[in-house]
């Protein structure tokens, strides 16, 4: 029998099987499976998102045994996840204010892991000041694909629904921004719960701890994961951070140097552009940053001896973002 791990906890995974693909509600039965040795063996783990093949031990108590992995389509490192699409990066219009700095750390991670995004905006029923529209503007003239919603009144839902129908979406988003309440405007089956905002701090209890891969309908899944309040740039040089900000490419022509860096040039297009308005002022000084810290951690490789102390506060400089 063949199926797709939904979740994996403790050395066993759930396998979602016989899912109708005709666009009708979701059907099929989730098994709980072991992972046959031979995957040790040959160093391979089954991830959530993988399609198997499994035996199944007892029909009535829906038990198995998952026999082979199928080809992977794409692999994700973080989240450690099989066969996504596409990622759907969720943000609050107000409380909490979006982070923009962390934003743009998301969809770097998903551009490095070559996952095209889908940036959400909720809580549209209580955005008094208008924001999410501005929100909206600033990235789709990047070129990413955006969406407002509200979790509360199901505002944009139906849009939403079609940008997710028939494929696998990572959702990722800090804690607090109504993840888990959009998720539940989703699908009905399973009610995943729901956490508070801290009124102090204004940031979300983690209230998913683990991936889950959540069948909708037809063979459209949404991969819920933990959420994330910093983010760090791995294996990113700072050279080729610009080609992570698409907006730059049409400007670039204009910079008199070979291998601009778009910071300390007197001649350069990308800042002509930001002044003239035509490139978003918020997303060039987070580009700065992110320069930046990964010309700081360049430099560190090269000097081992640099001092904690030093480290620690250019962390923190770094984490408080735009």
């Amino acid at each position: 029998m063949r199926g797709r791990i939904v979740k994996g906890i403790g050395g066993f995974y759930y396998v979602h099987c016989g899912a109708r693909g005709d666009g009708a509600a979701v059907a099929g039965e989730v098994y709980e499976c072991r992972a046959k040795g031979i995957f040790r063996k040959d160093n391979r783990r089954p991830l959530v998102g993988d399609e198997v093949e499994m035996d199944v031990l007892d029909a009535e108590k829906k038990t198995g045994s998952i026999s082979s992995l199928l080809p992977r389509r794409s692999e994700l490192i973080r989240p450690a996840v099989a066969n996504v699409d596409q990622a759907l990066v969720i943000f609050a219009i107000t409380q909490p204010r979006p982070n923009f700095n962390l934003l743009d750390r998301f969809l770097i991670m998903m551009a490095q892991q070559e996952i095209d995004s889908i940036i959400c905006f909720n809580k549209a029923d209580i955005d008094e000041e208008g924001s999410g529209e501005e929100y909206r503007r600033i990235y789709g003239d990047c070129g990413y694909r955006t969406v407002e919603v509200s979790a509360k009144t199901e505002k944009g839902i139906e849009a939403l629904k079609e940008m997710l129908w028939g494929k696998t979406t990572a959702v990722a988003g800090p804690s607090g921004v109504g993840k888990s309440s959009l998720i539940n405007c989703l699908q009905t089956d399973i009610v995943m719960e729901t956490g508070e905002i801290s009124a102090k701090i204004q940031r979300g209890k983690h209230t998913t701890r683990h991936s889950e891969l959540i069948a909708l309908e037809g063979d459209t899944y949404i991969l819920d994961t933990p959420g994330f309040s910093s983010l760090g740039l791995f294996g990113l040089e700072k050279g080729e951070l610009a080609a992570y900000y698409p907006e730059f490419a049409g400007y670039e022509d204009g910079c008199r140097f070979a291998g601009c860096s778009h910071i300390g040039e007197r001649l350069c297009g990308i800042k002509d552009a930001v002044a003239a308005g035509k490139i978003s002022r918020m997303r060039y000084e987070n580009y700065c940053l992110l320069y930046q810290e990964l010309d700081y951690i360049q430099s560190k490789s090269c000097n081992k001896n640099t001092g904690a102390k030093k480290a620690g506060n250019v962390r923190r400089n770094f984490s408080k973002g735009t």
